[in-house]
Formats: structure tokens, sequence, C-alpha cells
């Protein structure tokens, strides 16, 4: 590939493809955002006034016609159109990032892991939350020992939205994966089995918690892992008071911090993650470690989205492997069907080992 920057096409200009993959892409050396497709008119003015130096396409279909313009192919679409798009690009020669979930259900996720496989194309999926700030001091507290034996884990991504926003993600049908246990428990999910490793019994509440809801808006997911550790996590829309993120439960000590990983929201003010000081959060926001009453604040790592597509492009240009494997997004949507089962028979479910 040279020395030349890597051209990417991203599909797709609404919250993902504009708040996420495109100020991202930009960010990071070696990449540079050649292409984005959307033929919504609004979204076309804010893609040219963001990043003047990308062509806009309206098709998808335009953008394979010019497969050999491109290195790499980032899916933000809808969740429903995630594995059409992403096999057009392994069709046409294209490594391809897609943004979680990879697929509405697992068996098409590993499908695509395997097609990808057979042609000899990269495929990485984007779990960016790996790289919050919050998530990094829990592995390495974990992997330090401080907290002992870990017994359990407790992780919440809650929100206070009383009414429904307009759009698939909370009025979508079960095909277009919408819903709080697809969109914040795929992030959650993975977060967990980083940490904790397989899982083999699952058991979940899903509900509908607004008036009209059409898709899951509250949802509590318990998972025992192999290793014997326990992870409850919640998801809500409906949370009018916000409980820890993150608490992990030890044998010496324990561990809680509040409030959401600040890389989000400065993306969405338009921040930059080469800007100095990116990720960080204020000594004020430290998490406390400790038991009972002798608790000390704890440093959080500095989040590192960047870190992301930094290794995507250190993988197309030295053979390295990607930084998601798919394969692990592929169990994540596994354990969220299940999650679904169980809340629906209103039972603890096993969960099978990886084929």
């Amino acid at each position: 590939m040279g020395d030349a920057p890597l051209r990417v096409g991203l599909l797709g200009y609404g919250v993902a493809g504009r708040v996420f993959h495109a100020p991202l892409i930009a960010a990071t050396s070696g990449l540079r955002l050649d292409a984005v497709v959307t033929a919504n008119p609004e979204r076309r003015e804010q893609a040219r006034r963001e990043h003047p130096q990308a062509r806009l396409v309206d098709d998808a279909d335009d953008l394979w016609a010019q497969a050999d313009t491109l290195d790499l192919v980032v899916v933000a679409t809808p969740n429903d159109q995630h594995v059409p798009q992403a096999r057009a690009a392994l069709a046409a020669g294209l490594p391809v990032v897609v943004d979680k979930p990879l697929a509405a259900t697992a068996d098409q996720g590993a499908d695509l892991a395997a097609e990808a496989d057979r042609r000899g194309v990269p495929l990485t999926v984007f779990q960016n939350r790996r790289w919050d700030g919050d998530f990094l001091t829990a592995r390495r507290l974990v992997a330090g020992g401080e907290l002992g034996r870990v017994a359990r884990f407790e992780s919440r991504f809650e929100r206070w939205r009383p009414a429904i926003k307009p759009g698939w993600r909370e009025s979508g049908s079960p095909e277009q994966a919408g819903g709080v246990l697809y969109d914040l428990g795929a992030h959650l999910i993975d977060q967990a089995v980083q940490l904790f490793g397989p899982v083999r019994r699952i058991y979940a509440e899903v509900d509908r918690r607004r008036p009209d809801a059409r898709v899951d808006d509250d949802a509590f997911v318990a998972l025992t892992h192999t290793g014997g550790v326990r992870s409850h996590l919640w998801m809500s829309a409906v949370a009018a008071q916000l409980g820890p993120r993150l608490r992990i439960l030890g044998d010496r000590a324990a561990w809680t911090t509040y409030g959401l990983d600040p890389q989000e929201a400065a993306l969405r003010d338009g921040g930059r993650a080469d800007a100095p000081g990116w990720g960080e959060v204020s000594p004020d926001r430290y998490g406390r470690l400790g038991a009972d009453d002798d608790l000390r604040p704890v440093p959080t790592e500095p989040g590192r989205y960047q870190d992301f597509y930094a290794q995507v492009a250190t993988a197309l240009r030295s053979g390295a492997p990607m930084p998601v494997d798919p394969r692990d997004a592929v169990a994540t949507v596994r354990l969220i069907e299940l999650a679904h089962a169980s809340a629906i028979e209103g039972i603890t479910l096993p969960v099978p080992p990886p084929e």
C-alpha cells in the first residue's frame, strides 16, 4: 500500500458515521476520509462542511464500482444494513469496519466472518468502548490483583429519555435490531466478556416501559462466567437517577466509578481525538478503590478511541490482527439472542460453548 494515506469510504453519515467514525478517521495518521455515502441532503451538507476533502456519493453501488480507489470501507448504517453492505464490500475486495452490532443474528454474523475468511479480506467490528477510560482502568485493576478475587462485576449504561426519539433505534422492527439490548448491551456484554471470559449461563429481564414503545427500553442481564465471576449489567432509557457506571467487588477491595467516559460527548461537540488531553477525566471523577470507609481515588486511564483506527491502519499495512475479532462480536450477538429468549421464558439459560 506504500506510504500514502489509506483511503477510507464511509457508508452512512448519521450519528455513528458523523459523530464517531468520520472524526476518528480524520484524526488518525495514515488514514484519509476519501468518500462519504449518503443521499440525505442535510447530511450531505454536513459532510461537505465538516470534511471538505471527501467526495460525496449517493449510493453504495457507486462506491463498489470504484473499489480500486479505496483501501477500507466503514459500514455505519442502520443495523439491518450491516451484513448486506459488509458482504458487498468483501465481494469488492475491500477490508471492512462494521459498526456494532455486527449483525441482527449470530448466524448472520458467523456467515459474514466465514466469508471474510474465505476471501482473505480483513473484517473487524467497532467495539469502541473497549477503549473507554473507565474500562481500561477496570482492566488494569483486575489484572493487577488489587481487588483480590473478583466475585461480581456491575456495569450500567443508563439514560433518562422518557419520550421516544424518532428513528429506527427506538421505533424499528425486531429485524432492525433496535432497542437497548442491541444498542447498549452490545457494549456492556462485550466489556464483561473481555474482562472475565466466556459465559456459561445467562438470565435477563427485558421490558418496554414507555407508552407505545416498540422495542425494549429497559433491560437487566446476568452472566455467569466459566471462571465463576457474575456480571450484572443494566441498560436503560428510563433511568431518572443513574447508578454507578462500574462497580467491581473482590475479596480484598472494591472499585466504584460514576459517569460515562467523556469521549462521546467530546466528539459530539466537535472535539478531535488527537487534541492534547483527549479522553482525560478530572480528579473529582476518579473512581474509589478500597473497603468500607478506607477508600482512595484511583486515576482513570485516558480514553483512547483513536487506538481503534490506529490499529486498523497498522493491520492493513503490516498484516497484524485487526483490533476486534469479528467472532467476538458474533458471540456478543448470540448472548443478546439468548438474553431475549431468557426474558421471554423467564428462566436462566445455558450458553453453548463456541463452535
